[in-house]
Parts: structure tokens; sequence; C-alpha cells
């Protein structure tokens, strides 16, 4: 499947709701709501510990975006992470060789 449908299917995918105050932002919805739940637990560790995707979150952060969508954000990169190695079935290498 796509990063896009694997983030769809795991609830991290934004969902526009464009009417009221909601206007032109967007919401996480829908998907597997256990799932998200364990994918935003386990982002939060990594954005705190994991070396490649602690920068990631201190960029986010740096550019004034809020905690919980740096959080959710480092959450779908770990969910494109793991479909790119369910495709290649390569295994995760902290530092790719070119």
């Amino acid at each position: 499947m796509t990063s896009g449908e694997a983030a769809a299917m795991t609830g991290l995918a934004p969902v526009p709701h464009d009417s009221g105050a909601m206007r032109g932002r967007g919401a996480i919805a829908g998907g597997r709501r256990s799932l998200r739940h364990v994918l935003f637990e386990a982002a939060l560790a990594t954005a705190c510990h994991n070396p490649v995707l602690k920068p990631v979150a201190q960029r986010l952060k740096m550019r004034g975006k809020l905690h919980k969508l740096a959080i959710v954000a480092i959450a779908r990169k770990l969910v494109t992470i793991a479909n790119g190695i369910l495709k290649t079935c390569v295994p995760w290498q902290q530092n790719p060789v070119d």
C-alpha cells in the first residue's frame, strides 16, 4: 500500500473539516483507534531517543508547531518507515549505506 493509504488506515492522515472554527485546518480521524494510540506512544519515545527522527521533531518545534502535531508527524513517519521495510524486506538501518 502507499504511504498515504497506510496513514489513513492507522488514522494518522489529516482529514479536512472546512466548516466553522476548523476552517483550513485538518484533524486526524478514522482508521484504527487503538493502533493510532500505540503509534502515538511510540512516537513520544522516538521524538526523544531516536537519533534519526529526533532532529525532525526538534525542527518542527522550532518552526512553532504544537507538541501534539509534531508527535503525530513523527508517528506518521514511523508508519512510512514500517511500510517501506515491509515493501523492500530490508531491515532498518540507522545509517543507510549509500
